[in-house]
């Protein structure tokens, strides 16, 4: 039987504070089209969305989850405060008013490019802290894209309901 080495107290946690620590600075360090009232929608939004995703993936599904399975307090900062800054610096950057073309392959490329980080995700600790069911990186090749236009189609009408004001 396998001993399981201890666990440093805080050590679990690197590579998912590291990167929480990276996208919020680089998103509101580099933000330059974005209002205030915009991040708080899309940072609202994306949280909402991503804990009612991953819920029914961790907890119905038993797809994926953060550190451990079943409602887990390490995972706060995974679904509060890394995933909106991601949205924010992709809508940042997103070519609005460029041919169709030029929109989706800005889309493929961040799909492709949240799925590398996702692929480090699944480092073991203290590096990783996201683990897979049943689920497959190839899965989140696929997925990544519509999330990634849903957060367009979102940030579209958060604009919409700004310019009718």
């Amino acid at each position: 039987m396998k001993m399981e080495k201890p666990r440093k107290k805080g050590d679990f946690m690197l590579g998912l504070l590291s990167a929480v620590v990276l996208f919020n600075a680089f998103a509101f360090f580099t933000n330059s089209r974005l209002t205030k009232s915009q991040i708080l929608q899309i940072w609202t939004f994306t949280i909402a969305f991503q804990i009612f995703v991953d819920t029914y993936m961790n907890q119905k599904f038993h797809g994926y989850w953060y550190f451990d399975r079943g409602i887990d307090l390490k995972a706060i900062p995974a679904l509060i405060v890394l995933i909106p800054p991601v949205n924010m610096i992709f809508l940042n950057r997103y070519p609005f008013g460029y041919p169709l073309l030029k929109r989706i392959m800005y889309v493929i490329l961040w799909a492709i490019g949240i799925t590398l980080y996702e692929w480090l995700a699944v480092l073991p600790e203290p590096w990783g802290y996201f683990r897979y069911g049943w689920w497959k990186i190839t899965y989140s090749l696929l997925v990544n894209p519509l999330l990634l236009y849903i957060v367009v189609k979102f940030y579209e009408l958060v604009r919409k309901f700004e310019n009718e004001s």
